[in-house]
């Protein structure tokens, strides 16, 4: 199907799509952002994560598969599931697959109004603790806890 045949397909229908492949997948936190006013790249913008690299690759082959069984090829790849973060083009829908800490490092989710979220599914990231106690209490605490180390 050329580029003009997948801009005639419905833009929504076609996010709300990759959507429920994301959802079939266990993506986590899944976000679909109408953006059709404020973005020239996408008309749709899917943001999801998964939870290991092998979650993150199998979303995005599912996406793949699920698409060209539709008759649609991505317009563009970008990301490998061991960058913990792809990229998919179907030009009026973006699909961003990112692991968490990936996700919150970059916060796409701020580019845009909440108010256009046309979907919030998927199951919640696990809380991830610090990555080590914190020790001291005071300032001078961190000082003596910094001269200990």
């Amino acid at each position: 199907m050329s580029q003009n045949e997948i801009e005639k397909k419905d833009a929504e229908s076609l996010a709300r799509r990759c959507v429920a492949v994301c959802e079939e997948r266990k993506a986590a936190e899944i976000l679909l952002f109408d953006v059709r006013e404020k973005s020239i790249l996408a008309d749709f913008y899917v943001v999801c994560s998964g939870t290991s690299m092998p979650h993150i690759r199998a979303i995005g082959e599912n996406l793949r598969k699920a698409m060209l069984d539709e008759g649609l090829r991505p317009r563009g790849q970008d990301g490998a599931p061991g960058s913990r973060w792809m990229v998919l083009d179907y030009g009026s829908v973006l699909i961003h697959i990112l692991d968490p800490e990936m996700r919150n490092f970059y916060n796409l989710e701020e580019l845009w109004d909440d108010r256009k979220i046309l979907y919030r599914g998927g199951s919640p990231l696990p809380q991830q603790g610090p990555t080590r106690p914190l020790k001291a209490k005071t300032v001078e605490d961190a000082l003596n806890v910094q001269d200990e180390e």
